[in-house]
């Protein structure tokens, strides 16, 4: 069953104002495709038959990213390829999902790992909510490279793209806790300001 033949749920405004006419779909389809994806996950960590340095998390990232995409193409909208990561956008709005804890945590503890990619951080600060006007300012001598690529937006997500996060905990046994999504800046000590956020409900796991 593709997304556009499931029912769709009564999405919110800011949903809708984001995601347009597919605003719907997705409001029922994200905690779906985290559910399957968690149910591959957890088939690779039994596999793996390991107490430690389980597969979960690496396979996990992997599938939700996959069932994001997947649930872009079935709606007819497009997946753009960035360093070699598959990101869904949807009326130019790409999604990011992000597993920001092992157990049931508050969004408020969530917070970028201090050897997250230089990728991840340019997608924020490029195409993530800005700061409040002046807040931030950087005198032009003292603008390093580094600072000004880090704002540089990727061709590849479209200049006007923005980042919806979908933000989650989950582990091998339990599988996901918790699902919220909207818009979060990232601040200098890789917490996140919410600018706006929303709670998903979270789907059964599919039978294996």
């Amino acid at each position: 069953m593709s997304v556009s033949d499931r029912d769709p749920v009564t999405p919110s405004a800011w949903a809708v104002e984001r995601f347009g006419r597919h605003a719907g779909a997705l409001t029922a389809e994200v905690p779906l495709r985290l559910a399957k994806a968690h149910a591959k996950a957890h088939a690779a960590h039994r596999a793996a038959g390991l107490k430690k340095r389980s597969p979960y998390g690496a396979a996990l990232a992997e599938a939700v990213r996959e069932g994001l995409a997947d649930a872009a193409r079935e709606l007819g909208e497009p997946v753009r390829d960035v360093r070699g990561y598959e990101y869904a956008v949807i009326n130019d709005h790409a999604l990011f999902p992000f597993k920001y804890a092992n157990r049931p945590r508050p969004l408020i503890h969530a917070r970028l790992p201090a050897n997250a990619s230089p990728t991840r951080r340019r997608l924020f600060h490029a195409h993530g909510p800005q700061a409040q006007d002046g807040l931030f300012d950087v005198d032009d001598d003292l603008a390093t490279e580094e600072y000004l690529g880090l704002h540089e937006v990727f061709e590849e997500l479209g200049r006007s793209t923005k980042l919806v996060c979908v933000f989650f905990t989950a582990d091998a046994e339990n599988g996901i806790h918790v699902i919220h999504w909207g818009e979060a800046r990232l601040e200098p000590d890789r917490t996140f300001t919410w600018l706006h956020k929303e709670q998903l409900p979270v789907a059964p796991v599919p039978l294996e």
